[in-house]
């Protein structure tokens, strides 16, 4: 039997999916997050409980599609107002610089050239801001932890998929999170 709920088997002391994350988030990525879970809380919420009260009130529920739509959204909106409410509070906000901003640390954007003398602008943030288009990768990944705490001008070495790729650092910058 296929479907989307099989998976192959994972050894789970090597999978990277069982490996901690870090609760850590910017202080814009935790305002992301509140304006999400306000307009779900305040907005669509509401607006789908009004949705299931009419389409129920219209009498047969069983082969009512526009109340099982309604209600099956409205379920999954609760659950991501629990999940976001649940999140927001085991996350730690980092809303101030490091000490030493001449090397990399969370939040830090960095620009790195490769052997072949392309750049790479990325940013260091948080599991929950990732975001490929802006080049804003987990602190959690391996490009990530390896840039931690090194400065201008460092060689470092990563395992990539087509084999170990050197980057070499040659711009580090941080935005005021209270600015």
């Amino acid at each position: 039997m296929k479907g989307r709920n099989m998976t192959r088997w994972r050894d789970p002391a090597k999978d990277p999916r069982q490996e901690p994350k870090s609760n850590l988030i910017t202080a814009e990525g935790a305002e992301r997050l509140r304006g999400i879970l306000d307009h779900l809380s305040r907005v669509k919420r509401p607006a789908l409980s009004t949705k299931v009260g009419e389409a129920a009130a219209l009498g047969d529920r069983s082969e009512n599609a526009d109340y099982t739509y309604n209600k099956k959204e409205l379920n999954r909106v609760i659950a991501r107002i629990r999940y976001l409410t649940k999140r927001l509070d085991e996350l730690t906000v980092v809303d101030r610089l490091p000490e030493d901003t001449g090397k990399v640390f969370f939040g830090a954007f960095v620009t790195l050239e490769d052997e072949e003398g392309e750049e790479m602008h990325i940013r260091l943030v948080g599991h929950d801001e990732t975001d490929t288009t802006k080049r804003w990768i987990s602190v959690d990944a391996p490009l990530a932890k390896a840039l931690l705490g090194r400065a201008l001008d460092d060689e470092v070495t990563v395992a990539a998929p087509g084999g170990e790729t050197t980057y070499v650092i040659t711009e580090i910058a941080y935005r005021d999170p209270r600015a």
